[in-house]
Protein backbone atom coordinates (compact mmCIF):
# COMPACT_ATOMS: atom_id res chain seq x y z
CA UNK A 1 0.00 0.00 0.00
CA UNK A 2 1.41 3.38 -0.97
CA UNK A 3 1.70 6.02 1.74
CA UNK A 4 -0.17 8.47 -0.51
CA UNK A 5 -3.27 6.26 -0.28
CA UNK A 6 -3.06 6.64 3.51
CA UNK A 7 -2.91 10.44 3.25
CA UNK A 8 0.80 11.16 2.90
CA UNK A 9 1.51 14.59 1.41
CA UNK A 10 4.22 17.21 0.79
CA UNK A 11 4.01 18.51 4.37
CA UNK A 12 5.01 15.07 5.63
CA UNK A 13 7.85 14.86 3.10
CA UNK A 14 9.30 18.00 4.68
CA UNK A 15 8.72 16.73 8.22
CA UNK A 16 10.34 13.41 7.33
CA UNK A 17 13.44 15.03 5.86
CA UNK A 18 13.89 17.14 8.99
CA UNK A 19 13.37 14.19 11.33
CA UNK A 20 15.50 11.65 9.52
CA UNK A 21 18.49 14.00 9.78
CA UNK A 22 18.32 13.41 13.54
CA UNK A 23 17.38 9.72 13.41
CA UNK A 24 18.62 6.42 12.10
CA UNK A 25 18.31 5.94 8.34
CA UNK A 26 16.86 2.48 9.02
CA UNK A 27 13.61 4.00 10.30
CA UNK A 28 10.61 3.92 7.95
CA UNK A 29 7.41 6.01 8.02
CA UNK A 30 3.98 4.53 8.57
CA UNK A 31 0.51 5.45 9.77
CA UNK A 32 -1.18 4.05 12.87
CA UNK A 33 -4.28 2.34 11.46
CA UNK A 34 -5.56 0.43 14.50
CA UNK A 35 -5.53 0.84 18.27
CA UNK A 36 -6.88 -1.73 20.69
CA UNK A 37 -6.11 -1.84 24.42
CA UNK A 38 -2.75 -0.16 23.95
CA UNK A 39 -1.73 -2.31 20.97
CA UNK A 40 -1.06 -0.30 17.81
CA UNK A 41 -0.92 -1.49 14.22
CA UNK A 42 1.16 0.63 11.85
CA UNK A 43 0.82 0.39 8.07
CA UNK A 44 3.99 1.18 6.11
CA UNK A 45 4.50 1.13 2.35
CA UNK A 46 5.72 -2.44 2.63
CA UNK A 47 3.72 -4.13 5.38
CA UNK A 48 1.59 -3.72 8.49
CA UNK A 49 3.24 -4.26 11.89
CA UNK A 50 2.15 -4.53 15.46
CA UNK A 51 4.17 -1.77 17.10
CA UNK A 52 5.11 -0.52 20.55
CA UNK A 53 6.55 2.79 21.68
CA UNK A 54 10.31 2.92 22.23
CA UNK A 55 11.64 3.62 25.72
CA UNK A 56 13.30 6.81 24.51
CA UNK A 57 10.04 8.18 23.07
CA UNK A 58 8.24 7.32 26.32
CA UNK A 59 10.95 9.03 28.35
CA UNK A 60 11.04 12.18 26.22
CA UNK A 61 7.25 12.55 25.95
CA UNK A 62 6.00 15.65 27.78
CA UNK A 63 2.67 13.97 28.43
CA UNK A 64 0.14 11.58 26.89
CA UNK A 65 -0.46 13.99 24.01
CA UNK A 66 3.05 13.28 22.73
CA UNK A 67 2.43 9.54 22.37
CA UNK A 68 1.09 7.92 19.17
CA UNK A 69 -2.58 7.25 18.54
CA UNK A 70 -4.67 6.08 15.60
CA UNK A 71 -4.17 8.37 12.60
CA UNK A 72 -0.65 9.38 13.62
CA UNK A 73 2.30 9.22 11.26
CA UNK A 74 5.30 7.64 12.97
CA UNK A 75 8.86 6.57 12.27
CA UNK A 76 9.46 2.99 13.27
CA UNK A 77 12.09 0.29 13.21
CA UNK A 78 10.63 -2.84 11.59
CA UNK A 79 11.41 -6.16 13.31
CA UNK A 80 14.71 -7.65 12.19
CA UNK A 81 13.17 -10.93 11.05
CA UNK A 82 10.13 -9.40 9.41
CA UNK A 83 8.02 -11.01 12.10
CA UNK A 84 7.33 -9.62 15.57
CA UNK A 85 6.84 -6.14 16.96
CA UNK A 86 8.12 -2.95 15.36
CA UNK A 87 9.45 -0.13 17.53
CA UNK A 88 8.08 3.40 17.13
CA UNK A 89 10.79 6.03 17.68
CA UNK A 90 9.04 9.31 16.89
CA UNK A 91 5.70 10.89 16.00
CA UNK A 92 5.73 13.18 12.97
CA UNK A 93 4.12 16.64 13.37
CA UNK A 94 0.33 16.55 13.44
CA UNK A 95 -2.09 18.81 11.67
CA UNK A 96 -4.89 18.02 14.13
CA UNK A 97 -5.50 16.09 17.35
CA UNK A 98 -8.91 15.03 18.65
CA UNK A 99 -8.88 14.43 22.40
CA UNK A 100 -11.11 14.42 25.46
CA UNK A 101 -10.84 14.27 29.23
CA UNK A 102 -10.86 10.66 30.41
CA UNK A 103 -14.29 9.65 31.70
CA UNK A 104 -14.41 9.82 35.49
CA UNK A 105 -11.17 11.81 35.78
CA UNK A 106 -10.46 15.50 36.29
CA UNK A 107 -6.85 15.35 35.12
CA UNK A 108 -6.25 12.48 32.70
CA UNK A 109 -6.88 12.76 29.00
CA UNK A 110 -7.53 10.37 26.16
CA UNK A 111 -6.39 10.74 22.56
CA UNK A 112 -9.11 9.82 20.06
CA UNK A 113 -7.50 10.38 16.66
CA UNK A 114 -4.76 12.41 14.97
CA UNK A 115 -4.37 14.02 11.57
CA UNK A 116 -8.08 14.12 10.80
CA UNK A 117 -9.58 16.69 8.46
CA UNK A 118 -13.26 16.23 9.32
CA UNK A 119 -14.90 15.27 12.63
CA UNK A 120 -18.31 13.76 11.90
CA UNK A 121 -20.44 14.29 15.02
CA UNK A 122 -23.04 11.53 14.78
CA UNK A 123 -26.30 12.20 16.66
CA UNK A 124 -29.24 9.80 16.52
CA UNK A 125 -32.67 11.27 15.76
CA UNK A 126 -34.17 9.24 18.59
CA UNK A 127 -33.68 9.37 22.36
CA UNK A 128 -30.03 10.29 21.75
CA UNK A 129 -30.83 13.76 20.39
CA UNK A 130 -29.55 16.43 22.81
CA UNK A 131 -28.71 20.00 21.69
CA UNK A 132 -26.48 20.60 24.73
CA UNK A 133 -24.40 17.53 23.95
CA UNK A 134 -24.08 18.72 20.36
CA UNK A 135 -22.69 22.05 21.63
CA UNK A 136 -20.15 20.21 23.79
CA UNK A 137 -19.19 17.92 20.90
CA UNK A 138 -18.70 20.93 18.63
CA UNK A 139 -16.37 22.49 21.21
CA UNK A 140 -14.27 19.30 21.37
CA UNK A 141 -14.22 19.02 17.57
CA UNK A 142 -13.19 22.66 17.00
CA UNK A 143 -10.43 22.24 19.60
CA UNK A 144 -8.92 19.45 17.49
CA UNK A 145 -8.06 21.71 14.58
CA UNK A 146 -10.32 19.75 12.22
CA UNK A 147 -13.65 20.83 10.69
CA UNK A 148 -16.83 19.52 12.36
CA UNK A 149 -19.81 18.22 10.42
CA UNK A 150 -22.98 17.16 12.28
CA UNK A 151 -24.64 13.98 11.02
CA UNK A 152 -28.22 13.43 12.20
CA UNK A 153 -28.45 9.66 11.82
CA UNK A 154 -31.52 7.41 11.63
CA UNK A 155 -33.27 10.14 9.66
CA UNK A 156 -35.60 7.52 8.17
CA UNK A 157 -37.09 6.99 11.65
CA UNK A 158 -37.66 10.68 12.42
CA UNK A 159 -40.97 12.47 11.89
CA UNK A 160 -39.34 15.86 11.33
CA UNK A 161 -35.72 15.36 10.23
CA UNK A 162 -35.75 18.64 8.27
CA UNK A 163 -36.86 20.52 11.38
CA UNK A 164 -34.06 18.95 13.42
CA UNK A 165 -31.55 20.03 10.78
CA UNK A 166 -32.74 23.63 11.08
CA UNK A 167 -32.58 23.42 14.89
CA UNK A 168 -28.96 22.24 14.85
CA UNK A 169 -27.97 24.76 12.18
CA UNK A 170 -29.24 27.51 14.50
CA UNK A 171 -26.94 26.44 17.33
CA UNK A 172 -24.00 25.65 15.01
CA UNK A 173 -23.66 28.60 12.60
CA UNK A 174 -21.41 27.82 9.66
CA UNK A 175 -21.31 24.07 10.38
CA UNK A 176 -22.67 21.62 7.81
CA UNK A 177 -25.60 19.60 9.20
CA UNK A 178 -26.72 16.52 7.27
CA UNK A 179 -29.65 14.18 7.83
CA UNK A 180 -28.46 10.65 7.03
CA UNK A 181 -29.75 7.09 7.13
CA UNK A 182 -27.31 4.22 6.79
CA UNK A 183 -30.26 1.87 6.28
CA UNK A 184 -31.77 3.66 3.27
CA UNK A 185 -28.61 5.39 2.02
CA UNK A 186 -30.05 8.87 2.58
CA UNK A 187 -27.25 11.44 2.82
CA UNK A 188 -24.46 8.85 2.56
CA UNK A 189 -23.16 10.28 -0.71
CA UNK A 190 -23.03 13.72 0.93
CA UNK A 191 -20.76 12.21 3.60
CA UNK A 192 -18.56 10.57 0.94
CA UNK A 193 -18.28 13.91 -0.88
CA UNK A 194 -16.61 15.39 2.22
CA UNK A 195 -13.92 12.70 2.09
CA UNK A 196 -12.06 13.09 -1.22
CA UNK A 197 -8.92 10.96 -1.77
CA UNK A 198 -6.33 11.25 1.03
CA UNK A 199 -8.73 13.18 3.27
CA UNK A 200 -9.40 11.63 6.69
CA UNK A 201 -12.61 11.75 8.71
CA UNK A 202 -13.49 10.37 12.14
CA UNK A 203 -16.90 9.31 13.45
CA UNK A 204 -17.63 10.60 16.96
CA UNK A 205 -20.75 9.91 19.00
CA UNK A 206 -22.44 7.85 21.68
CA UNK A 207 -22.97 4.11 21.48
CA UNK A 208 -26.01 3.24 19.42
CA UNK A 209 -26.12 6.32 17.19
CA UNK A 210 -25.13 4.29 14.13
CA UNK A 211 -21.44 5.10 13.63
CA UNK A 212 -20.36 1.58 12.70
CA UNK A 213 -23.45 1.04 10.56
CA UNK A 214 -22.61 4.23 8.67
CA UNK A 215 -18.96 3.15 8.35
CA UNK A 216 -20.11 -0.16 6.86
CA UNK A 217 -22.28 1.74 4.39
CA UNK A 218 -19.37 3.97 3.40
CA UNK A 219 -17.19 0.89 2.97
CA UNK A 220 -19.92 -0.96 1.04
CA UNK A 221 -19.16 -3.95 3.25
CA UNK A 222 -20.10 -5.30 6.67
CA UNK A 223 -16.60 -4.80 8.12
CA UNK A 224 -17.76 -3.70 11.58
CA UNK A 225 -20.04 -5.54 14.00
CA UNK A 226 -23.23 -3.70 14.92
CA UNK A 227 -26.05 -4.25 17.42
CA UNK A 228 -29.51 -2.71 17.82
CA UNK A 229 -30.11 -0.13 20.55
CA UNK A 230 -32.11 -1.00 23.67
CA UNK A 231 -35.76 -0.36 22.77
CA UNK A 232 -36.64 0.99 26.23
CA UNK A 233 -34.27 3.99 26.09
CA UNK A 234 -32.61 4.05 22.62
CA UNK A 235 -29.20 3.57 24.26
CA UNK A 236 -26.56 1.56 22.48
CA UNK A 237 -24.39 -1.31 23.55
CA UNK A 238 -20.60 -0.99 23.38
CA UNK A 239 -20.02 -3.16 20.30
CA UNK A 240 -16.88 -1.52 18.85
CA UNK A 241 -13.92 -2.01 21.21
CA UNK A 242 -11.11 -0.54 19.11
CA UNK A 243 -10.30 2.39 16.85
CA UNK A 244 -9.47 1.67 13.24
CA UNK A 245 -8.72 3.63 10.08
CA UNK A 246 -10.24 2.37 6.83
CA UNK A 247 -9.53 3.33 3.23
CA UNK A 248 -12.74 3.87 1.27
CA UNK A 249 -13.07 2.63 -2.30
CA UNK A 250 -12.95 6.15 -3.75
CA UNK A 251 -9.78 7.04 -1.78
CA UNK A 252 -11.08 8.84 1.30
CA UNK A 253 -10.31 7.56 4.79
CA UNK A 254 -12.56 7.08 7.81
CA UNK A 255 -11.82 6.27 11.47
CA UNK A 256 -14.40 4.48 13.59
CA UNK A 257 -14.17 3.77 17.30
CA UNK A 258 -16.11 3.02 20.49
CA UNK A 259 -19.05 5.16 21.49
CA UNK A 260 -18.49 7.88 24.08
CA UNK A 261 -21.08 8.92 26.63
CA UNK A 262 -18.80 11.62 28.09
CA UNK A 263 -16.88 14.29 26.19
CA UNK A 264 -15.01 16.31 28.78
CA UNK A 265 -12.78 19.20 27.74
CA UNK A 266 -9.08 18.48 28.13
CA UNK A 267 -6.35 21.08 27.84
CA UNK A 268 -6.59 24.85 27.72
CA UNK A 269 -7.53 25.34 24.06
CA UNK A 270 -9.87 28.29 23.58
CA UNK A 271 -10.64 27.95 19.89
CA UNK A 272 -13.35 25.34 20.45
CA UNK A 273 -15.55 27.54 22.63
CA UNK A 274 -14.83 30.56 20.45
CA UNK A 275 -16.21 28.70 17.41
CA UNK A 276 -19.00 26.71 19.06
CA UNK A 277 -20.38 29.80 20.86
CA UNK A 278 -19.33 32.60 18.53
CA UNK A 279 -22.75 34.25 18.86
CA UNK A 280 -22.57 34.40 22.66
CA UNK A 281 -18.99 35.64 22.66
CA UNK A 282 -19.98 38.40 20.24
CA UNK A 283 -22.77 39.40 22.62
CA UNK A 284 -20.38 39.24 25.59
CA UNK A 285 -18.37 42.14 24.16
CA UNK A 286 -21.34 44.31 25.12
CA UNK A 287 -21.32 43.25 28.77
CA UNK A 288 -20.60 46.02 31.28
CA UNK A 289 -17.77 44.02 32.91
CA UNK A 290 -14.99 42.40 30.90
CA UNK A 291 -14.91 39.41 33.26
CA UNK A 292 -18.68 38.95 33.25
CA UNK A 293 -19.69 35.39 34.07
CA UNK A 294 -23.16 35.83 32.48
CA UNK A 295 -24.83 34.62 35.65
CA UNK A 296 -26.50 37.61 37.28
CA UNK A 297 -24.09 40.52 36.84
CA UNK A 298 -25.60 43.94 36.04
CA UNK A 299 -25.28 45.05 32.44
CA UNK A 300 -24.86 41.50 31.08
CA UNK A 301 -25.59 41.55 27.35
CA UNK A 302 -25.87 37.74 27.22
CA UNK A 303 -28.53 37.75 29.95
CA UNK A 304 -30.37 40.49 28.10
CA UNK A 305 -30.41 38.33 24.95
CA UNK A 306 -31.88 35.46 26.98
CA UNK A 307 -34.57 37.69 28.43
CA UNK A 308 -35.64 39.02 25.04
CA UNK A 309 -35.72 35.50 23.56
CA UNK A 310 -32.74 35.84 21.23
CA UNK A 311 -30.72 33.13 23.02
CA UNK A 312 -32.22 30.09 24.81
CA UNK A 313 -31.44 29.98 28.52
CA UNK A 314 -30.22 26.38 28.13
CA UNK A 315 -27.59 27.51 25.63
CA UNK A 316 -26.40 30.29 27.97
CA UNK A 317 -26.20 27.86 30.90
CA UNK A 318 -24.25 25.34 28.83
CA UNK A 319 -21.88 28.09 27.67
CA UNK A 320 -21.24 29.14 31.28
CA UNK A 321 -20.69 25.51 32.30
CA UNK A 322 -18.15 24.93 29.52
CA UNK A 323 -16.39 28.21 30.36
CA UNK A 324 -15.93 27.00 33.95
CA UNK A 325 -14.75 23.62 32.71
CA UNK A 326 -12.24 25.24 30.38
CA UNK A 327 -10.96 27.52 33.14
CA UNK A 328 -10.49 24.50 35.40
CA UNK A 329 -8.59 22.64 32.66
CA UNK A 330 -6.45 25.72 32.07
CA UNK A 331 -5.48 25.74 35.73
CA UNK A 332 -4.64 22.05 35.56
CA UNK A 333 -2.35 22.38 32.55
CA UNK A 334 -0.77 25.79 33.02
CA UNK A 335 1.64 26.26 35.94
CA UNK A 336 1.35 30.05 35.80
CA UNK A 337 -2.43 29.83 35.88
CA UNK A 338 -2.24 27.44 38.83
CA UNK A 339 -0.06 29.88 40.76
CA UNK A 340 -2.39 32.76 39.90
CA UNK A 341 -5.43 30.76 41.00
CA UNK A 342 -3.75 29.95 44.34
CA UNK A 343 -2.81 33.63 44.78
CA UNK A 344 -6.41 34.73 44.17
CA UNK A 345 -7.70 32.07 46.57
CA UNK A 346 -5.18 33.22 49.20
CA UNK A 347 -6.19 36.86 48.79
CA UNK A 348 -9.87 35.97 48.99
CA UNK A 349 -9.22 33.93 52.13
CA UNK A 350 -7.24 36.77 53.70
CA UNK A 351 -9.95 39.25 52.80
CA UNK A 352 -12.55 36.97 54.37
CA UNK A 353 -10.58 36.74 57.63
CA UNK A 354 -10.13 40.52 57.61
CA UNK A 355 -13.90 41.06 57.29
CA UNK A 356 -14.52 38.55 60.09
CA UNK A 357 -12.05 40.28 62.42
CA UNK A 358 -13.54 43.65 61.55
CA UNK A 359 -17.03 42.46 62.43
CA UNK A 360 -15.81 40.99 65.72
CA UNK A 361 -14.14 44.27 66.69
CA UNK A 362 -17.33 46.10 65.82
CA UNK A 363 -19.27 43.78 68.07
Amino acid sequence: MSLEILGWGPDLDLALSNTVLQSSSSLVPGRVVRQQRGLLTVQTAGAAFLARTSGRLLHQAQGPEALPTVGDWVLLQPPASGDGEALMHSVLPRRSLLKRREAGSEHDGQLIAANVDVVFLVVGLDGNFNPRRIERSLTVAWNSGATPVVLLSKADLADNAAGRVLEVEALAPGVDVLAVSARTGMGVEDVRARLPPSRTGVLLGSSGVGKSTLANRLLDAARLVTQPVRPEDDKGRHTTTHRELFVLEHGGLIIDGPGMRELGLWGDDEEGLANAFADLLALATGCRFSDCGHQGEPGCAVRAAVENGTIPEERRANFAKLLREQAFQHRQTDATAQREHKRVQRNQSNAGWARTRSKRRGE
